[in-house]
């Protein structure tokens, strides 16, 4: 999910920076580190996506632009603006006794569900009253289904053409579309991705969240 981050608090360092919004059932972070460009068509125009690869949390560095929040330090979560303004939400968090507080609002105008839609879910994480779904653990990533899983972990919905360029990109083999179609049939079987049907008839997958229906990427 990408996001802007701005109006923040002297002490972090920096200004206006953007990055991707990173929520798990153990706290929220906004990677600002090994960020990409997409440059996605919008009617006749073109809007610059800008988001941070995220495959292990844990190598995420700990220190600014990078911010880490525990679930359990946050203090409140309420939604901001509209109409005229960037929607998105403010949080405010204790630190080491500091409390802290930052402003998230959406990088790029969409449709559909955004970064304001995130705070009931935050707040219910924050409140022990999220349902979570446990998942079936991935594949190895020596098979093509977990290589599938892989690319598919940036919670963005693909179709079977675009996951096919991006196994072969990132792990340097070649596909036939069938053998891809069929991992991606297995895996939905298997509850591990989930399949979404479009109004023109071509089915795109996207990686099954532990939010379950409450789950907002996109």
């Amino acid at each position: 999910m990408a996001g802007k981050k701005k109006e923040l608090e002297a002490e972090f360092g920096f200004g206006e920076v953007e990055g991707t919004l990173v929520l798990t059932d153990q706290r929220l972070i906004f990677v600002c580190t090994d960020e990409k460009l997409v440059e996605l068509p919008v009617g006749f125009l073109e809007a610059d996506l800008i988001f941070s690869e995220v495959e292990d949390i844990d190598q995420i560095p700990q220190k600014p632009p990078n911010v880490f929040i525990p679930i359990p330090s946050i203090e409140s979560v309420k939604p901001h603006g509209g109409r005229m303004e960037r929607e998105g939400f403010e949080i405010e968090w204790e630190d080491g006794g500091t409390r802290k507080s930052l402003l998230m609002v959406q990088g790029e105008k969409r449709k559909g569900k955004g970064l304001k839609d995130w705070v009931p879910v935050i707040g219910n994480l924050k409140a022990g009253r999220q349902k979570l779904v446990t998942l079936p653990q991935p594949p190895s990533l020596d098979t093509l289904q977990g290589k599938v899983v892989r690319v598919l972990s940036d919670m963005q919905e693909k179709g079977v053409l675009e996951i096919e360029e991006e196994v072969e990109d990132q792990f340097k083999v070649d596909l036939d579309p069938d053998e891809v179609q069929a991992a991606c049939d297995a895996l939905a079987s298997q509850g591990i991705i989930r399949r979404y049907p479009d109004s023109s008839g071509d089915i795109f997958y996207r990686r099954a969240s532990p939010l379950g229906e409450d789950d907002l990427s996109s």
